[in-house]
């Protein structure tokens, strides 16, 4: 009889023992569940005015560049300023051999005293009209061929400017290379290649920065002076020409310069940095949003960085909930905890 009554209770004893060790490991996944939960803190995305600046690098150049040389290769009589020497518009640089310009200068008198002996014998009817006006013509092409000599044997800057290279010495003869290279530097230019997209929004005048690594955090004020008016196929760019004062001659050509312009403003999420992740292997950047407890993976566009915190382009709106601290290791879909 006790031994029915053991295989009676026996069945229920191990079913409630089932019960009870499977209650436990429920539990125990709930708790295991409720630590996997990475713990983040979060920040809404809200839309702030952003200036829209962009830099450009390039080489300051001169305003500029005039090469002195005679129109006709002559023997170089004397040179009267060296490499360095700052000359002014209109001021004699160099002599070539004059001997052309005596032989000119003759022939020019003689056929001024043709002339006026030709005057008076047409007055009184000893040539015709036709003969008066040969000598007339003759006297014009002599003194203009003079005025041509006299421009080449005394060499003049058409600007004010820096001599910048001499490539002769007196006694040499002329050849291809100019004697002289003269920059105008005051004011100095640069040249930039700006996106197509912003082609409506470059216009002449529009004022610009101007930083050169020489001259450390000395920034310099310019203006557009010039807009190229086509777009390159290749780069997708077109060329604008920025023109900056330069009345102490601190800007050089060659120098390294940063150009910065300003399109206006734009009202765009400004993000802290350290939710910003990069993607491996690639350019790509990224953040994770929190979207009912989960990490939600989100390409973004990157433009200007402010400070510690990136301008959002594009991937975010107005009120999501960007996680920035505790996104080491997210993947998508993580199951994630705001905290404060």
């Amino acid at each position: 009889m006790r031994r029915y009554s053991l295989l009676r209770i026996a069945p229920l004893l191990a079913v409630a023992l089932l019960a009870s060790c499977g209650g436990g490991d429920r539990t125990k996944n709930a708790e295991s569940e409720a630590t996997q939960k990475i713990k983040v803190r979060v920040e809404k995305v809200q839309l702030v005015p952003v200036d829209q600046i962009s830099t450009f690098t390039a080489t300051v150049e001169a305003d500029q560049v005039n090469n002195i040389a005679p129109a006709m290769g002559g023997r170089i009589r004397g040179i009267k300023v060296d490499v360095g020497s700052q000359v002014r518009r209109g001021q004699a640089l160099v002599t070539m051999d004059n001997a052309n310009l005596s032989q000119q200068q003759t022939q020019v008198a003689t056929l001024k005293r043709d002339y006026e002996r030709y005057k008076e014998l047409y007055e009184v009817g000893g040539i015709s009209r036709q003969q008066l006006d040969q000598a007339k013509t003759q006297l014009d092409v002599s003194e203009y061929a003079l005025n041509n000599l006299d421009e080449n044997t005394t060499l003049t800057s058409p600007v004010n400017g820096v001599v910048t290279a001499r490539n002769y010495d007196p006694g040499d003869v002329a050849g291809q290379l100019p004697i002289l290279t003269i920059e105008s530097i005051s004011p100095v230019k640069v040249k930039i290649n700006v996106s197509e997209s912003y082609y409506r929004q470059v216009v002449k005048g529009m004022p610009v920065e101007v930083q050169v690594d020489a001259l450390g955090d000395e920034t310099f004020k310019g203006s557009v002076s010039l807009i190229y008016p086509t777009i390159d196929p290749g780069s997708h760019t077109f060329t604008v020409e920025v023109s900056v004062p330069n009345n102490n001659q601190e800007l050089r050509p060659g120098m390294f310069a940063r150009v910065k312009m300003n399109f206006g403003t734009n009202e765009r999420p400004l993000l802290s940095d350290k939710a910003v992740l990069k993607q491996t292997g690639s350019n790509d950047r990224y953040v994770f949003v929190e979207e009912e407890g989960k990490a939600v993976y989100t390409l973004v566009q990157l433009g200007v960085r402010i400070n510690d915190r990136y301008e959002i382009i594009s991937g975010l709106k107005e009120g999501d909930s960007v996680i920035v601290e505790g996104n080491t290791g997210l993947i998508d879909g993580s199951e994630v905890e705001v905290v404060e």
